[in-house]
This record gives structure tokens, sequence and C-alpha cells, in this order.
């Protein structure tokens, strides 16, 4: 009998859902045993001890410890949500699946059913992703955005205290744990952008595993891999030449020849005051050339100045999560 195969995963409710969502894929499809394997992060480290990341460079530090034990054989698979990926290839590593993908929106959990134009000028809400905080503050609705850190619990827990007015949070890790519900608002992308790959996961193996191919070809869904492969390309090319907050969104739509793939994408002053959005259409199987292509227009057009100094007139600094 093969051996079981083991899922490495971050100790959260959200990480080891979404992780058994993969692990009861695997045992379905493939007729293996499973097991999950919990590997402590630096963000999580970080987040337990209260340390702030901002001014650092946060991007991958819910990964990395994943891949270490992927790559010394402590685990066979390493499931990410697919947002915290580096957009730089790792050695050794491949990204074997993407399954379908939850709705990549964002929403907001507010007090007493509100949503986010309902608050009071002067609410407090929370985020600790400066995306978010860069598009809210766009929208001119006069509330103070904070940053605010911890895992889904414990920042809805903040608004029932009365701490904040309202949180925003990824719809796609509310629907995985079951508290969809508590949304009192899903944000339409013409207000707020998703980030790059958000509500996807990534399902990551050995190279030179055969695992590799046949998670490739029971698990990834090659219209969730199109999409995130454009959003991803965006965010890699728009990280090459600036350093402002990005929002990305590609999907699959009816053209007149066929499906095309649409995607919108936003660059920011931290302080929203400022940005670059622009969209393209273009070839689904050239989907990174779509991406990379948008984002130089947009570099082209700008977006490399909104992270200056003197395009940040933001009072609240947030923290990256």
């Amino acid at each position: 009998m093969s051996a079981p195969v083991r899922i490495g995963t971050r100790a959260s409710v959200l990480a080891t859902t979404q992780s058994r969502l993969v692990a009861d894929r695997i045992a379905e499809l493939l007729g293996r045993e499973v097991e999950l394997v919990e590997i402590s992060t630096e963000g999580d480290r970080s987040q337990a001890a209260g340390t702030p990341l901002a001014g650092t460079s946060t991007t991958g530090v819910f990964v990395s410890a994943l891949r270490d034990a992927l790559l010394d054989g402590r685990v066979d698979v390493a499931v990410h949500s697919l947002k915290d990926l580096p957009t730089y290839p790792a050695e050794g590593i491949v990204l074997a699946a993407i399954p379908g993908r939850e709705d990549p929106r964002d929403v907001v959990v507010a007090r007493d059913g509100l949503s986010l134009g309902e608050l009071p000028v002067g609410s407090r809400v929370g985020t600790g992703s400066p995306r978010r905080a860069a598009q809210l503050r766009a929208l001119g609705l006069g509330v103070d955005v904070d940053g605010v850190r911890g895992n889904v619990d414990s920042r809805i827990a903040k608004v029932r205290s009365g701490e904040y007015d309202a949180v925003v949070l990824a719809r796609a890790g509310l629907a995985r744990i079951g508290r969809l519900d508590e949304a009192t608002e899903v944000l339409d992308p013409l207000q707020v952008l998703p980030a790059p790959g958000q509500g996807a996961l990534a399902v990551e193996c050995r190279h030179d595993d055969d695992l590799a191919v046949q998670l490739r070809e029971v698990l990834d869904d090659p219209r969730a891999r199109a999409a995130v492969e454009a959003e991803r390309a965006v965010l890699a090319t728009l990280e090459g030449g600036c350093s402002a907050p990005i929002g990305a969104l590609a999907e699959l739509v009816e053209g007149d020849d066929g499906e095309e793939l649409w995607v919108r994408a936003i660059a920011l002053s931290p302080d929203g005051g400022l940005s670059v959005r622009m969209s393209a259409t273009g070839d689904p199987a050239d989907a990174a050339g779509v991406g990379d292509r948008l984002a130089r227009e947009m570099l082209a057009d700008g977006a490399a100045d909104l992270a200056k100094p003197e395009n940040d007139h933001s009072l609240d600094k947030v923290q990256n999560a």
C-alpha cells in the first residue's frame, strides 16, 4: 500500500480547512490516504506575537516554512492561499494545481449589519492590507482606516467588542470556514479590486515528484489558472517597477470569437489620492502575456511614481497581512 500523502499546512482554522478540502479531493480522486502536517510559519509567529510587519517585505512570510518542509521531505504537498505566494519561482518546487476558485471579492463585516456606505463619518474600519486601505480611502467615505492584525476570528471579534466599527476581509476565507453570513456587504470590484490570486488555492509539490503530474491532472482548474496567471503577471511586472498598493482581477468572458480573458488592475498611492486603473483583454492561452502588457502600460502611465513619499499623505499606516 502507498504511503499516505503528507500535506503541509499552517495551523490556523482557515488554513487547515483549505488543506482539508485539498486532502479530501486527493483521497477521492487518487484513492490515497492523506494526513495533514501542521507547520509554523514566520507570518503566524509574528501575528501571534503582535509583531508589526509594516516596512518589511511580507510576500512569502506565510509560505517559506511550508516550502522548506516540502524540500526537506517532511511533507509531499504544500497548500497555500495563492495570494500569499511570491511571484518569482521557487527552485525545486512546482505549482502543481490551482483548484476551482472561490469568489475573489472582499467583504465588509460591520456592526449593526451596516454596509460600508452606511457607516457614519469617522467610523473606524480595520484592515491589514495596504491595497484595501488605499482603495477604501479612495472612496472618500470619511471613515478612519486603521491597521489590524490577527486571524479571521480575532478581527471579527474586534467589531463585536466595539473596538472597530467594521473590518474588511476576503470573502473566500469566510465562505470556506462557514461564516459568510457574518459579512454585511460584498464589495463590488468597481469599488475595491481584490488582491492578485485572492480566493484561489495553490497546491505545490517537489518538481521531481510524480505526484505533481497526478495532481495537475485531477485537481487543476484551467480557467482558474488562466485568471490567476494573468493577475500574478500584473503583480510581478508592477512589483518590478513600483511598490504601490496593487489590486487585480481577471475573468474569462464570452467574446465574439470564443472565450476571452478580461483583466482589470489598479495601483494607488497609499492614501488613495492618486491611482492608475486600466483593463485589457486577450487570449486565455496567453494569460501571463496579457497581464504583463497591462502592467507595462500602467507603469508607462505613472504607476511607478505612486508610492513616492510626496504622494503619501496618509496619516494611518497599515500593516501587511
